[in-house]
């Protein structure tokens, strides 16, 4: 058995392993590499639709709007979703809700993959997104329960690399499928790993939930979801509609005002999804300050970086693609080898997470800076980065799931993967933002995208203009994307440089 006894879970301030945990799961290496496997599938599906939509457009006659919502109605209902499905996991069983997840990301896929219609397609990814919300949370929960102690930051540095690997993998997948078969295949292949993972989930992975009894909060669930829904709506619209647009204010005070309510609500109610105690303690809070400065660093960074190799340095989409892959390579080497977990336990959580943020600094800064030595500069950023990610990620994770009871161990993911999200959507939409300003400065507004500077330039002199006009932009928004990395780092490590003398 790994579930935590009743009397450890109920303690809620410290996150405690009980003696069942001491040695781990006896197979627990080889659930982890199906759970793996399992969340590989969801963290692919959040760039593989990105390559067909080409494919999409000429296909389904889908308009831009359309697109739009193929893509966002995944991220929306996940991240809405992520920490009702971690309350669920934990209260109901966190094997049941990964079988669950699997199941329903499954019927989503093959749904997507046989859609005839745009709003089949768009119905489709929405039941893709509750199913990854159920695995991303529950993924990263058994992990904590099926682990030694000991074990756990080498473990959750295999579950973040495969993130990395999903991220980097998405668009070198859906091109590989779209050369060679219809865009519904690029669904459909989710099929055989959510069948084999249901069979080794069923037959391999050992049940745990928490034994203390709580009652549902499902005001809570209702308000959380509808709240990050919205704020990440508010979020991933504003580039497009406008920051001051009504449409954009209007959500964005729907989303400010129901989280507020669900704030209030968790601090009434004895039994809440959340517990806001949790962040009363600066080890949670550092991790949780640091998550959400790095994932909107690298989330708005990486977004820009995919235009710079294609725009200013010529790259086609595949090509972009494989420039990029010796981030995820770098990060899956030092976290499966063991070498980046190996570096926490020497240098300790706060140490670690600076170092890394300073890395993850240093190669936004030679992306942005070292544009005139073509791709080798941008290898040298990646390498930089890669190894930042390989360190920190893992950190703050575990910083996050090591400061709350076992019992929570489901919120804890949820937390975990909201915050990432919420930090990913707003570096896009923010350093978007910079890029755009600076370039409308230095080119007609009338034609302020890149596109459209093109196509009206005159000569090649005054295209040479535009396009470095927007490599300025890029090299702007690489900045701001470097000094935020680095402030969270500074403030993860102060948290949780206080949290450890504290606890001494």
């Amino acid at each position: 058995m790994t579930t935590s006894s009743p009397e450890q879970e109920k303690e809620p301030g410290r996150a405690q392993p009980s003696p069942a945990t001491v040695q781990g799961h006896p197979q627990r290496w080889l659930i982890l590499g199906v759970i793996s496997l399992a969340q590989l599938t969801v963290v692919l599906d959040n760039t593989v639709l990105n390559v067909a939509i080409p494919s999409l457009t000429d296909e389904l006659g889908a308009a831009t709007s359309d697109i739009q919502w193929m893509i966002n109605a995944y991220s929306l209902v996940q991240s809405g979703l992520l920490l009702t499905a971690g309350s669920a996991a934990d209260r109901y069983g966190r094997k049941k809700m990964l079988t669950a997840g699997l199941a329903l990301f499954g019927l989503g896929s093959l749904a997507a993959g046989l859609a005839d219609s745009t709003g089949q397609l768009i119905a489709a990814r929405a039941g893709m997104g509750v199913g990854g919300a159920l695995l991303l949370t529950t993924t990263l929960a058994v992990v904590m329960q099926i682990f030694a102690p000991e074990e756990h930051a080498k473990a959750i540095g295999i579950w973040s690399a495969v993130s990395a690997l999903g991220f980097a993998c998405g668009p070198l997948i859906g091109g590989f499928m779209l050369d060679h078969f219809w865009w519904g295949a690029i669904f459909l292949i989710n099929l055989p790993v959510v069948a084999l993972g249901l069979v080794a989930v069923v037959t391999l992975v050992p049940e745990s939930k928490n034994r203390q009894g709580d009652r549902p909060d499902l005001l809570g669930a209702l308000l959380s979801t509808i709240g990050m829904a919205a704020l990440v709506y508010a979020i991933i619209s504003g580039p497009e509609h406008g920051w001051t647009s009504g449409r954009v204010l209007a959500t964005a005070a729907v989303a400010v005002g129901v989280l507020a309510l669900f704030a209030y609500w968790e601090s009434r109610i004895p039994y809440p999804m959340l517990d806001l105690a949790f962040f009363r303690n600066q080890r949670f809070t550092g991790a949780v300050a640091g998550l959400m400065l790095i994932t909107f660093g690298m989330g708005g960074a990486l977004f820009l970086l995919t235009q710079h190799l294609q725009f200013v340095l010529g790259y086609d989409p595949l090509e972009a693609g494989l420039a990029t892959a010796p981030l995820a390579v770098t990060v899956v080497v030092l976290n499966f080898s063991g070498i980046a977990a190996k570096w926490l336990a020497k240098l300790g959580t706060p140490v670690a997470v600076m170092l890394s943020m300073v890395l993850m600094s240093a190669g936004l800064v030679a992306i942005a800076t070292l544009t005139g030595v073509g791709y080798a500069g941008t290898l040298l950023g990646l390498l930089l980065i890669g190894v930042g990610c390989a360190l920190g990620n893992p950190a703050m994770a575990h910083a996050i799931m090591s400061s709350i009871p076992p019992a929570k161990a489901g919120v804890g993911a949820g937390i975990n993967g909201t915050l990432a999200e919420f930090g990913n959507g707003l570096g896009v939409a923010v350093l978007g933002a910079v890029l755009n300003s600076r370039f409308a400065a230095l080119v007609p507004v009338a034609a302020a995208s890149l596109p459209a500077a093109l196509a009206s330039a005159e000569g090649e002199g005054e295209r040479e203009r535009v396009i470095d006009a927007f490599s300025s932009g890029l090299e702007s928004s690489q900045l701001v994307g470097a000094v935020a990395v680095l402030v969270g780092g500074a403030v993860a490590a102060v948290l949780l440089r206080r949290a450890e003398r504290a606890g001494a």
